[in-house]
């Protein structure tokens, strides 16, 4: 399932991406998953899939580069990943999320330790039982006054962040 194609060495990450409702986050998700080498995106719930004109402006031909699948039931994709060895983390500011930048460490991830990130919707994040699902809650820290980001912007920290604590 992991086969990593690129020049150096990252760790293999995989996308979920949960009832995302605006097709141009879809498609920045796609660009942001072809930056960082990400092995495979989920697109799970009413997320919308290519090919569309929206997903596309904002991929910029990311979407037909990044290996990506269709599923309905993200617990059960979850469940699945488990089942091969990934730790899966949602990507989610609750209480008793921890820092991204904190967490690889501590959930045992090295190089080789495949890692999935559950992405949730602009408005009502990931659903409890998705949540439950996960294995733990990452969040990024924020200082300001504002405690969110955009779910296409903070795919790009969070990449950035994994990638550079396990790569």
């Amino acid at each position: 399932m992991f086969l990593r194609t690129t020049h150096y060495p990252l760790p293999p990450v995989v996308l979920i991406a949960h009832d995302i409702r605006s097709l141009h986050n879809v498609g920045s998700i796609f660009r942001s998953a072809d930056a960082f080498g990400v092995e495979k995106l989920y697109l799970t719930g009413y997320t919308g899939t290519p090919p569309r004109k929206e997903i596309a402006k904002t991929a910029l031909g990311s979407q037909d580069r990044v290996v990506w699948e269709r599923r309905d039931d993200a617990v059960a994709l979850i469940s699945e990943l488990k089942k091969q060895g990934v730790n899966v983390l949602a990507l989610d500011n609750r209480e008793g999320a921890v820092d991204i930048s904190s967490v690889i460490a501590r959930s045992g991830a090295t190089k080789q330790s495949p890692v999935a990130l559950v992405l949730g919707n602009e408005v009502d994040g990931i659903p409890s039982a998705v949540l439950a699902a996960c294995d733990g809650t990452v969040e990024i820290p924020l200082p300001g006054h504002k405690r969110s980001l955009n779910v296409a912007v903070a795919t790009g920290i969070a990449l950035f962040a994994l990638t550079r604590k396990m790569g």
